[in-house]
């Protein structure tokens, strides 16, 4: 249980923010960030342990987020069970991508382009499928109830994008103490030794796509409910995909806390890239995309590991000359 709390006095730091301050500003900007950070936990259990880099989360963050708008716009279906079927359209879309993928036997570059591919595919569709509202897109209709998942104060909607992104690092650390987790880090370094040391690669790989679109799909059923409205250029787009890969490198893939570290330096990046030079289009990628060059050549462990080197320094002086004196 020990592993546990490190978990738990993150989460409760960052539950009191409402009490120390109510700027729409800020939540906004934490809630962002913690919607990066929850669908870059997705990714991490996939690509960070289990060494499948897919391009194309935005193919599980749109199904769950469109899943969600139709049902309630078109249907009538109450919000919160929307959440649910978004859930489980989202986890459905990752393991029939899975087993496509992963019983064709695809690997490395190839699994990574199929999944940009079925991302981009996805798009296309719902930009001319009438029940998503094709280019127009879908709408939610503004109903400021906490039956339908909408809130006057924007401090509800971060205690529960808090809850996702708590809820999937108890997933991970929970993979982590698993046998799962030992066979989906083996698979990650080598998966022929894995598969010739009995261990069922294509389960797990399945497994762990399931769970990883699962979380992503979280990410957006809550998108779609917090700005209330979604189309095909936000729900597939390369952006979700892109920042879902970035978050948890520029973190340090692999490592728990690597999506929310890394999404805090996204966003502190991004906004201060506006500040200094205004809207320009295309700008902020450039910045992630230097970042990710410089934090690839120059700190392969991402943020994590520069933090525990950094720790690391004064403890193993302080340990030291008490080991020379010993």
């Amino acid at each position: 249980m020990k592993s546990y709390w490190p978990i738990v006095a993150v989460v409760t730091l960052l539950a009191i923010v409402p009490f120390i301050t109510t700027s729409n500003v800020t939540l906004n900007f934490l809630i962002t960030t913690l919607l990066i950070a929850l669908v870059g936990q997705g990714w991490n259990l996939l690509g960070g342990y289990g060494g499948q880099y897919s391009f194309g989360h935005a193919a599980f963050f749109g199904t769950a987020a469109y899943t969600t708008a139709v049902l309630q716009v078109q249907y009538g279906i109450n919000a919160w069970l929307g959440l649910l079927a978004g859930i489980f359209a989202g986890s459905l879309v990752g393991a029939i991508i899975g087993v496509l993928c992963f019983r064709s036997g695809l690997r490395g570059s190839y699994f990574s382009l199929v999944t940009l591919a079925f991302a981009e595919v996805l798009r296309i569709v719902s930009s001319v499928t009438p029940i998503t509202g094709a280019g127009v897109g879908t709408l939610i209709k503004l109903d400021l109830r906490p039956e339908a998942f909408q809130f006057q104060s924007r401090v509800p909607f971060y205690w529960i994008v808090l809850a996702f992104v708590a809820l999937s690092l108890l997933i991970v650390r929970a993979a982590e103490n698993s046998r799962f987790g030992a066979y989906l880090v083996a698979v990650r370094e080598n998966e022929d030794a894995a598969s010739a040391l009995g261990i069922d690669t294509f389960a797990v790989k399945l497994a762990a796509m399931t769970v990883s679109a699962a979380i992503t799909a979280a990410a957006g059923c809550f998108y779609a409910q917090y700005f209330l409205f979604i189309d095909a250029a936000i729900a597939y787009g390369p952006w979700i995909s892109i920042d879902a890969l970035l978050a948890p490198i520029i973190g340090g893939a692999g490592t728990l806390f690597a999506s929310l570290l890394g999404a805090l330096v996204i966003k502190l990046l991004g906004e201060a890239t506006k500040l200094l030079t205004g809207d320009a289009p295309g700008l902020d990628l450039l910045v992630y995309g230097l970042v990710l060059i410089g934090v690839v050549g120059f700190a392969p462990r991402g943020v994590c590991g520069l933090l525990i080197a950094l720790f690391r320094r004064p403890v193993d002086a302080l340990v030291k000359p008490r080991r020379d004196h010993g």
